[in-house]
Formats: C-alpha cells, structure tokens, sequence
C-alpha cells in the first residue's frame, strides 16, 4: 500500500509541493520507469536522503501527484456547480483548462500514470479512485444542472458522467502522444458530442437484469 501523507507545516507543504512539481517534470520527460528517486531529488536540488523523508518511494510521489490533481479538480467543480452564464460554456471552458491551457507535459503525465496503472496494483487502485471520484463530480454536476434545468431531465447522468470520462481519456492520450493534436479543434469536436448528450438527443439502452 502507498503510504498516507500526514499534514505538514506551511514549510513542509511547500517542500512537498516543489518535490512533486519535481518528479512531474521527471515522469513527463524520462518516463515513470527511467527516473529513478535520484534523478527527481537532483530536480528538486534536494538530496536523496532528504527526498526520502517526504516520499520514501516513487509510488508515494504519485500517490502525492493524483491528490493534489484530486484537490484541484474537486475545487474546479465546486467553482462550476455555482458559475454563473451557460452551463455547457462553463463546462466547455473547464475541458480548455485542461486540455488546452494546461502545459502539454501534463497529459504526458497522465498518460504515464496510466501505463504503470496496467503493471502496479498500487498506482492501479490510485487510479481507480481518482476515476471513481470524477465520475461522481460529472454526476453531481449534471443533477445540479437538471434541477436547474440547463440540461434535458432525460438525461442519464451516471451514463453521461461515464461516456464523457471516456472521451476526456481520449483527449489527453491524443494531447499527450499526437503531434498534430489540434486542441481548440478537437475540444470543439468532443464538445459538440457532448452537447448532444446532455440536450437528450443521445440515450441508451437500458441495462437489462
């Protein structure tokens, strides 16, 4: 199990912080395997043995990178469940934040958090967590939205919640991996889909028992 991180003076944090700003920047361009703890503690101008006493393993540093995106992405909805204006160009913009705003090692990053997912039953759980709770922000959202009546009530929020995960996997893989990634263009595309799916115009089959 990735050990849990404890609360830390305003000292200790900030040090947590340019450590995992650190390691991100080594994942992102060597890769999760290649970088070894050295390599991210020369990143940080901190000594292994210092690197240690915040993060004692590799695993740790994701498990910090997944909370603190957690943490951020928590607060980027509760910010949009009480926005102001139209709801699908709030959401829109909020997809732009971090598909097209966001520095393109980013989704490099996730890309290999997502790689060592499939090998690590640590990074895997992380994973699945992190997934567990966007899907509860997207459903959450779009209940708020229904009651507000800024999406059709037809909509199945957990199934939109489901299918638009999906296709924001797919945005960050392309962000990550293709050279011609056109991100206003693509974000356009997704969104217009997107748009659909809470307009009622997309349904789905019904479970069957």
């Amino acid at each position: 199990m990735v050990p849990p991180i404890l609360a830390t003076s305003d000292a200790s944090a900030q040090r947590r912080d340019a450590l995992l700003d650190a390691a991100a920047r080594c994942f992102a361009r060597a890769g999760f395997h290649r970088t070894t703890m050295q390599e991210v503690a020369q990143e940080a101008g901190m000594s292994p043995g210092n690197l240690y006493r915040y993060y004692p393993s590799k695993d740790a540093l994701v498990a910090g990178l997944t909370g603190r995106d957690r943490a951020a992405l928590a607060e980027d909805f509760a910010r949009l469940q009480t926005a102001e204006g139209n709801f699908l160009e709030n959401f829109r913009e909020l997809g732009r934040k971090h598909l097209e705003y966001e520095p393109r090692e980013k989704a490099r990053l996730c890309v290999e958090i997502w790689a060592e997912a499939g090998r690590n039953p640590a990074i895997a759980a992380l994973n699945a967590e992190f997934d567990r709770e966007m899907d509860g922000h997207f459903v959450n959202l779009f209940e708020a939205a229904k009651a507000r009546g800024d999406i059709h009530p037809s909509v199945d929020t957990r199934a939109a919640a489901s299918i638009i995960g999906k296709l924001g996997d797919g945005l960050f893989v392309r962000r990550a991996m293709a050279a011609d990634f056109d991100a206003r263009r693509e974000i356009d595309e997704v969104f217009t889909v997107v748009a659909a799916l809470l307009s009622g115009a997309i349904s789905f089959p019904k479970a069957k028992d």
